[in-house]
Order: structure tokens, then C-alpha cells, then sequence
């Protein structure tokens, strides 16, 4: 009787056993059902990160015609219960000549600064542009992974991850109303005026965290930049008596030529000062001595300041043809210190120019975002959604260190 009691005791006690592993494997614990909570929320602001960052590449941005994303963007933010002001910038960017007066009211140019709470005055600026280089290029998803389009990685791509990352915090409690501000900004792409004009706002923070591709690396510097237009005033006249005027282009060639062959100086850390001869245009027909002809220069500078680039460049040219008109307005800087002391990141330094320099203040300033510079200003740019769900996160770690200081 007292063995028939204990087999039936030992019986009972495993299939106790098994229905408790049975139980345990089919009913989550608190831990995993909070996990799985966790990826269903991630899947869900996945989903409205890459809707955000499509309707913001879908919107054509080139300089000076920034007024509709910029709307879009003022208007998504207020309806996701931030404070947004529009500060007016110059109708007419930097380099480029003013638009027609019927035209003034469509090329209606603003930055957005916005804040969660009744005062912008926070501890951390998070910032980069919305205007893109031309020509535009639509909005095309590929292999349901790869998002293409102009902006798509320089610098939409930032925009979207730091919005939706401080929207994550804000949600999760880390941040609170003074924390965090954004603002971004027009015209980076031609010499900054929208960063310029941001300095009239009169406001200061801790740290600034700016939005460019950095292939979601850390940048610790940056190369200067000068940008220039240089033109010639000829005479026109028929290309078959070509004594009875003198062509522009004639007078322009020399002169870019041996801009081009300039020795600049390098650094260790930045490489070699590079020159780029971007745009050219002269005359108006094969048949017509050319009247006007101008070229727009940038040069990337590894090492000195622009100051003594720009005194190389007038120098070299007075020796071929004084008469050439020079336009240095867009200005300039040398090379940039970056901050990349927060851990966990692989750092970088970048060939391009910023808003860096353009904002005034004594603040921290990190550069980091999705995408490669490679692809940006090209026919093919284009990023990953992970590289946007990677640079959310990226976000979020350098809004939390900055904040920890």
C-alpha cells in the first residue's frame, strides 16, 4: 500500500512538473511580455520614422525653395505637441541673386525652432537642415530596404531619426519641457544663412548636436571651407570679328586654370586641401563673343584659414588678369574641431563643411547621422531604414550624455 502511495506520489509530483515547464514556455514572463510590448512599440515608431522621413524627401527642398517643408515640418511638430516658431531668413540665399517680386511671397524662407514647454530655452540644441543640393531626384523605396531620393540621406534622413528620437524620450520620461530644442534650419547647402540668421535668436545651450551623414559614426573634426564666384566682363561682338570685341571666357579659362593647379596647404589630421571648380557659365551663343562668364569655386581647406586661402587665390590671379571680379560673400573658415568624447561610438573625420562654425556660442558641438556622404549630392543617394532605426538610437545615446554633464 505504501509503495502503490509513493509511485502515485512520484507520478503526480512530474506531470506537476511537466505542466509547470508546459505553463512556464506558453505564458511570457513579466520580462518578456515587457520585451515584446517594447518591440511592438518599436515597430510602430519604425513605421511612423520611415512615414516621416518619406513625406519630408517627397517634399523638393533645393536652397532657396524651402518653404513647403518647411511648413510640412512646422506643422508636424506643433501636432506632436511642441511649441514651433518660424524665424524669417533672406528670400534670397547666399550666393544667388534675388528672386523676381511676384515671386517673393512663394520663396518665403524660415527656420523652425521648436520646444516641448512654454520656453526655448533648453540645455540642448538638436539641429541640421532641410535644404538639399539640386537637381531633385523623387522619393523611391528599393528592395524594401534601401530608400532613395534627394535629402534622402543629406539631410533628411537627420531630421527624421532626431525628431523621432527626442519623441522617444519624451515619452519614456528621460527628457522633460527644457531639455531638448530643435532647429533646423535653411540654407546650409549655400553658405549657411539660415544658421547666420538662427544667431539673431539670442539663445544658448549646453550642447548643440548637428545632423549630417556620418555613417553613424562619431565626427571629431571637419575640413574648413571657401567658397567663391569669380567673374569676367568682356565685350561682345560676331564670333567672325572677333578684334571688334574681347571674349570673357577667354579671360576666365587662365584664370581657373591656375586655380586649380594652386599648392594649398595639409594637415596630419585633415589631408589635403582640395579645390573643386563647381559651376561655370559664359556667354549666350556659339556665334557671339562672350560678354560675361563666371565660375563658382569651393575649396576645402586642410590646414591655415580662409583668410590666407583667399589672399592665395587673389594673389595667383592678379598675376594673369586684374580686371576679374571676385565675390568671397558666401565666407569661410578653416578647419573644425569637433567634440567625440561620449563612448560607444566609432569616430570620424569628414571632408565637408557644416553649420558648425556658423553657430555662435560656447556650447559642446557633435556631428553624427545615418547614411554616407558618398552617395550624398549624387543621383544615387540613398540609405537603409536600419541605418535611420541605428541613428535613432545613436540620437538618443548623445542626448543622454550631453544632458548627464
Amino acid at each position: 500500500m505504501l509503495s502503490t502511495l509513493s509511485l502515485w506520489y512520484q507520478t503526480w509530483l512530474f506531470l506537476s512538473f511537466q505542466l509547470l515547464l508546459f505553463a512556464s514556455a506558453d505564458t511570457p514572463s513579466g520580462q518578456q511580455q515587457q520585451q515584446q510590448r517594447l518591440n511592438q512599440e518599436d515597430h510602430v515608431h519604425s513605421g511612423k520614422l520611415v512615414e516621416l522621413h518619406r513625406n519630408l524627401v517627397k517634399s523638393e527642398s533645393i536652397t532657396g525653395n524651402e518653404n513647403a517643408v518647411g511648413r510640412y515640418l512646422a506643422d508636424y511638430l506643433s501636432g506632436h505637441n511642441f511649441t514651433v516658431k518660424k524665424q524669417s531668413v533672406s528670400s534670397s540665399p547666399t550666393g544667388q541673386p534675388a528672386p523676381p517680386a511676384h515671386d517673393v511671397a512663394k520663396a518665403e524662407r524660415f527656420n523652425v525652432l521648436a520646444y516641448s514647454g512654454p520656453s526655448p530655452k533648453s540645455r540642448v540644441l538638436v539641429s541640421s537642415h532641410i535644404d538639399t543640393v539640386p537637381p531633385f531626384w523623387p522619393y523611391e523605396v528599393r528592395n524594401s530596404t534601401e530608400i532613395w531620393g534627394r535629402g534622402s540621406v543629406d539631410a533628411k534622413g537627420c531630421v527624421a531619426a532626431q525628431i523621432t528620437a527626442v519623441q522617444e524620450l519624451l515619452r519614456a520620461g528621460e527628457i522633460r519641457p527644457g531639455d531638448v530644442a530643435f532647429l533646423f534650419v535653411v540654407g546650409e547647402e549655400t553658405g549657411g544663412d539660415g544658421m547666420r540668421t538662427a544667431n539673431e535668436l539670442d539663445l544658448s545651450w549646453e550642447a548643440a548636436i548637428f545632423g549630417e551623414p556620418t555613417d553613424l559614426k562619431l565626427a571629431s573634426g571637419h575640413k574648413g571651407n571657401l567658397g567663391f564666384r569669380i567673374t569676367a566682363e568682356g565685350k561682345a561682338g560676331h564670333s567672325g570679328y572677333p578684334w571688334l570685341g574681347e571674349s570673357a571666357n577667354s579671360m576666365l579659362i587662365p584664370a581657373l586654370a591656375a586655380i586649380d593647379k594652386l599648392e594649398l596647404p595639409s594637415s596630419e589630421k585633415y589631408g589635403n586641401t582640395t579645390i573643386n571648380i563647381g559651376r561655370m557659365e559664359g556667354g549666350v551663343a556659339a556665334n557671339v563673343i562672350a560678354e560675361t562668364a563666371s565660375a563658382q569655386v569651393a575649396i576645402r581647406l586642410a590646414a591655415g584659414t580662409a583668410d590666407d586661402a583667399k589672399q592665395t587665390v587673389l594673389d595667383a590671379i592678379a598675376q594673369i588678369d586684374k580686371r576679374l571680379q571676385f565675390d568671397f560673400s558666401s565666407g569661410g573658415y578653416g578647419p573644425v574641431y569637433i567634440d567625440s568624447d561620449v563612448e560607444g561610438f566609432d569616430t570620424i573625420v569628414v571632408n565637408y563643411g557644416t553649420d558648425i562654425p556658423n553657430l555662435a556660442g560656447h556650447h559642446k558641438r557633435y556631428l553624427y547621422g545615418p547614411g554616407s556622404i558618398l552617395v550624398a549630392h549624387s543621383d544615387h543617394e540613398h540609405l537603409t531604414v536600419d541605418d535611420l532605426l541605428a541613428a535613432v538610437d545613436g540620437y538618443k545615446r548623445l542626448i543622454r550624455a550631453a544632458l548627464a554633464r
